[in-house]
């Protein structure tokens, strides 16, 4: 079983306007309602890949209840701790000449909110699946994702972190089955420009080095690398096609690398060539990625 953990789950209102001028009445051309973080979209293309997998997280309020409900629409288990005060985000995302994100605060979450989802994560059986990803609001601990590795280590459970900078640099001493920076924050981490695969590959062995099991690092339009726990490194050019939204593209290419991994039994190169074109298919896409989306790109590489 997988189970993914959102820690500030909201709902991305998504605008779509010729023009955006500030200080008038504004009608927009698209309007659409989805289900938004980063676990959430890893759990959503997990299940769009044919893979049953629970979502975890804090959620709060009507918008809570419509996450949820969206979530279970989707097919996904829906596992949220429920918090009483303030309510799940709303986020904006205003798409004309140029793109405009208005995020939203989130709910107020108290140690016993935290206390339940640590019992949640209790309950994950030896073998399976565990995604960590995204920010950690203000409200929490800037510690989380290490005292959840802490409170899970050695357990057997798989644990995959997507985070950038010191979030994920301290887990790394725990050994997470995978991380998946970009060229962009890895770079970051270090102090360095990384724009091609030559010039990723050293960093992403350095991570590896550091603790990581895997690493496996996006770059867009230019491919991906990947570091696997033997210390091979795999590389591909992305597959051919049209960018039509690149929101949801790194998680669903973790999704793609674990269902990869999961059907070909621990097969790293086929779990790469999934996570790849799992990416490329929800950035070709206005919806995240189809399994027969992934299918279609597998055939071109």
């Amino acid at each position: 079983m997988i189970h993914t953990v959102t820690f500030n789950p909201c709902l991305d209102y998504i605008v779509r306007l010729d023009e955006l001028k500030l200080g008038e009445v504004n009608r927009v051309t698209y309007e659409n309602v989805l289900p938004g973080g980063k676990g959430i979209n890893v759990s959503i293309v997990l299940k769009n890949l044919g893979h049953e997998n629970r979502a975890l997280g804090f959620v709060a309020g009507f918008t809570g209840d419509e996450i949820a409900a969206r979530l279970e629409r989707h097919g996904v288990t829906a596992d949220f701790i429920q918090v009483a005060e303030g309510m799940s985000r709303i986020n904006m995302k205003v798409k004309a000449l140029e793109e405009t994100e208005i995020n939203g605060i989130g709910p107020n979450i108290l140690p016993a909110d935290v206390d339940a989802l640590f019992s949640k994560l209790d309950e994950i059986a030896p073998g399976d699946t565990l995604v960590i990803s995204g920010s950690v609001p203000a409200v929490l601990p800037d510690d989380m994702y290490q005292r959840i590795m802490a409170r899970l280590e050695g357990r057997g459970i798989r644990i995959v972190v997507d985070a950038t900078r010191d979030l994920l640099v301290k887990v790394l001493p725990y050994h997470p089955f995978l991380i998946k920076p970009n060229n962009h924050e890895l770079g970051e981490i270090y102090g360095v420009t990384l724009r091609t695969k030559d010039e990723v590959i050293p960093y992403a062995q350095k991570m590896h080095e550091a603790g990581a099991r895997n690493v496996l690092v996006s770059m867009a339009g230019e491919g991906a690398v990947l570091v696997t726990e033997n210390g091979d490194v795999l590389t591909s050019e992305a597959p051919k096609g049209t960018l039509v939204n690149s929101v949801g593209a790194g998680d669903s290419m973790v999704a793609g690398f674990l269902a990869g991994y999961v059907e070909g039994k621990g097969d790293c190169e086929r779990a790469f060539r999934w996570g790849l074109c799992t990416g490329s298919a929800s950035a070709f896409s206005p919806d995240l990625a189809t399994r027969e989306e992934v299918e279609a790109l597998l055939k071109t590489l």
